[in-house]
């Protein structure tokens, strides 16, 4: 697995499969790679000919009071771990790279970001969308895979590609799971033991309220 810097190489790399007839399939990361990013890249080499992984910690995405200084990536061990999948190519630019000196353009899908996770974190998915649409146009893969993880982000996402008119099909693969439910996440590190015992137990509330509703034996009302 090769790693690239620049926007340039990575389009010659693209125009060259594009040549030959090859699907690219494309699995945006900031690193800290887990089971769960591994999991993308092997739903991506399923469904296309090569695939590109991108690392990059987007400081657009990290509101005041956020971990970017402390984001737990890894560059050389999260590179083992990628290559190790047999992923063909792995972009992992600088930040001058990504956001030149003089950039002035955001992306913003308004009332997709508006509430849930969005309306603690100001500007988060304003970060999200504006770095995922340059990656995208950058590689301009066939397809491109999110976990369902972060759904909102994924549905952000979706609604931008199809809003700007992107070539590039965006795919939601299933959430990894630690075996008492809790998703797999690169800030799980920050949990403390007393944290991480508790943690799963949101999941199995949600599960048990699901089960409840789809037998029929609650009402639900969502509040907007």
């Amino acid at each position: 697995m090769e790693t690239l810097r620049k926007v340039s190489e990575l389009r010659l790399y693209t125009g060259r499969w594009r040549a030959k007839g090859l699907s690219i399939g494309l699995v945006p990361t900031m690193g800290a790679i887990h089971d769960g990013h591994l999991s993308l890249v092997k739903y991506a080499q399923a469904r296309c000919d090569k695939v590109i992984v991108t690392m990059f910690v987007n400081s657009k995405q990290f509101g005041k009071g956020e971990d970017i200084d402390t984001y737990p990536a890894d560059e050389m061990r999260d590179t083992e771990l990628l290559a190790e999948t047999g992923a063909d190519l792995l972009f992992a630019p600088s930040q001058s790279e990504v956001y030149p000196p003089d950039f002035d353009t955001c992306v913003t899908v308004s009332d997709l970001s508006a509430g849930l996770c969005g309306a603690y974190r100001p500007g988060h998915f304003e970060g999200v969308a504006t770095v995922v649409t340059k990656l995208l146009l950058q590689s301009m893969p066939d397809i491109a895979v999110f976990g369902e993880k972060d759904y909102q982000q994924l549905l952000v996402i979706k609604r931008l590609v199809r809003d700007l008119d992107i070539g590039v099909q965006i795919v939601g693969a299933p959430t990894i799971r630690e075996a008492d439910g809790l998703a797999v996440s690169s800030r799980n590190v920050y949990l403390t033991l007393d944290e991480r015992v508790i943690a799963p137990a949101l999941y199995e509330t949600l599960c048990g309220l699901a089960k409840t509703v789809a037998d029929g034996g609650a009402e639900c009302a969502v509040a907007c």
